[in-house]
């Protein structure tokens, strides 16, 4: 029975029942056989990014914004309704790539102006071990875990990159917000023309096209920048929404998110006509929750915003940058065409499980010792519980998440740190501290969260300010 739930956000995932083999102890001659068809039988990985899409922003779940081709993917799929991720960008895209929290390599916040911080090379990334196993890997997108091109994405394990470095990136000038060059392929920087929503699509039809000649199984990271500011629509994205949606700012970022949506369309419908859909596992997820507003001072030479009025995360608590669940839960949504039922997951997970899940779907036994993630595949597949703690560090909160509660600490340079306690189960919207309810329970997450804490990077890239 499909259970209903009004806001949650989604991660899509289609693939053959045929070609996964998992946990049974098989002889040398079965695992001998199992190898040379090994090519044929993994699934093909597409993993799409909104970047900063806030959890009430879509259709399906009860939005004026219109995003039919993310809505069919919710009807068909298994939702995922308590997937957290970090409360910014560059934090989120690292736990991804390495199954860990990116606080233990240093990235707590956005790696932003003209920061050297990266990936470090001692860590084996999720495309580099797809590779080995006969994976063809791809980022076409955002990137924003190293902001030159000897840091880009071909250094980390992707065949093929195309897109932009930096965090944010104006949408037909192609330059990061101080005027830097960001726009690449495959670490050499080109000028091109048009939006950057139908240029990342076009090229993803394109290298998936490709792709399907070379007849190998794909990782593609297709990471959008919409509908993160600057907001620059063509009016065919606005004109629906005329006399709907009274503020510009909020009309300008909705023209953004169905554009984003027409976009996740041509893709999954290039997946249709190449016949690729029941051999792909499709993800769809946004890194952090929406962002409020933007008042921008000297970036892109005051040529956009301000925005008053940007993303909506109702009816969850503030936006993204704080490890309220505004900034930190996003919903996701796998669907296994033909395969999987639809319905809800409501386990507690995380972006450091996907790595760890894609490798087992990938065939992959042993995983490098860095990850911490755990794959949900078993638990998902079986309904069966995925126990776990949940830490999340940003640059300024930290947070422990243990089912249905949830601690939050906010340090400060001059005071003792504040602590609240959330029942996130009976009270979504984070409205009453419990701190002075449940002592014991405060207690044993507070050790929980200082040994994570502990096991951070020393040095991080935005330090405590206040």
């Amino acid at each position: 029975m499909r259970l209903n739930y009004r806001y949650p956000y989604k991660i899509l995932l289609f693939l053959t029942l045929s070609t996964i083999t998992y946990g049974c102890k098989t002889s040398e001659k079965e695992d001998n056989k199992r190898d040379k068809v090994a090519n044929f039988s993994k699934p093909n990985i597409l993993l799409i990014i909104a970047d900063d899409a806030g959890w009430n922003d879509m259709s399906f779940h009860g939005s004026q914004i219109n995003t039919p081709n993310i809505d069919k993917l919710a009807k068909n799929g298994l939702e995922f309704n308590r997937f957290y991720v970090c409360p910014t960008c560059s934090p989120t895209r690292a736990s991804i790539l390495t199954g860990m929290p990116a606080s233990r390599i240093g990235i707590v916040a956005p790696i932003s102006g003209r920061s050297e911080k990266s990936l470090p090379d001692s860590i084996k990334t999720l495309p580099q071990i797809l590779k080995d196993v006969g994976y063809q890997t791809a980022l076409i997108g955002k990137w924003h875990l190293g902001l030159k091109p000897e840091s880009g994405p071909e250094a980390y394990g992707f065949d093929y990159s195309y897109g932009f470095l930096h965090g944010q990136i104006d949408q037909y000038a192609h330059t990061y917000k101080n005027g830097d060059s960001s726009w690449h392929r495959n670490g050499d920087f080109i000028n091109e023309k048009g939006h950057v929503t139908n240029l990342l699509t076009q090229d993803a039809i394109a290298w998936i096209a490709k792709n399907e000649k070379i007849n190998k199984p794909f990782f593609l990271q297709l990471a959008y920048s919409a509908p993160h500011i600057p907001l620059q629509e063509p009016k065919k994205w606005k004109e629906q929404y005329r006399g709907i949606i009274k503020d510009s700012s909020r009309l300008d970022y909705a023209a953004a998110m169905t554009h984003l949506d027409d976009a996740i369309g041509r893709v999954l419908k290039e997946l249709d006509e190449k016949k690729l859909s029941e051999n792909t596992l499709v993800v769809f997820m946004s890194d952090n929750g929406a962002q409020e507003n933007w008042y921008p001072d000297s970036q892109y030479e005051g040529k956009y915003g301000p925005n008053s009025n940007l993303g909506n995360n109702e009816p969850l608590r503030d936006f993204k940058t704080r490890n309220y669940e505004g900034a930190i839960r996003v919903p996701a949504i796998l669907v296994w065409k033909g395969r999987l039922t639809a319905g809800t997951f409501n386990e507690y997970n995380s972006a450091q499980d996907l790595m760890p899940t894609f490798l087992e779907i990938a065939g992959i036994k042993e995983f490098p010792k860095n990850i911490e993630g755990r794959s949900f595949w078993s638990s998902m597949v079986n309904h069966s519980v995925f126990d776990r703690s949940i830490y999340i560090r940003g640059h300024l909160q930290e947070s422990l998440i243990e089912k249905p509660w949830k601690l939050i600490r906010t340090r400060h340079l001059q005071r003792e740190p504040d602590f609240e306690l959330y029942n996130v189960e009976n009270d979504i919207s984070e409205t009453i501290n419990l701190i002075n309810v449940y002592p014991e329970i405060t207690t044993t997450l507070k050790h929980k969260l200082n040994a994570q804490f502990d096991k951070d990077a020393k040095s991080v890239n935005v330090e405590l300010k206040e």
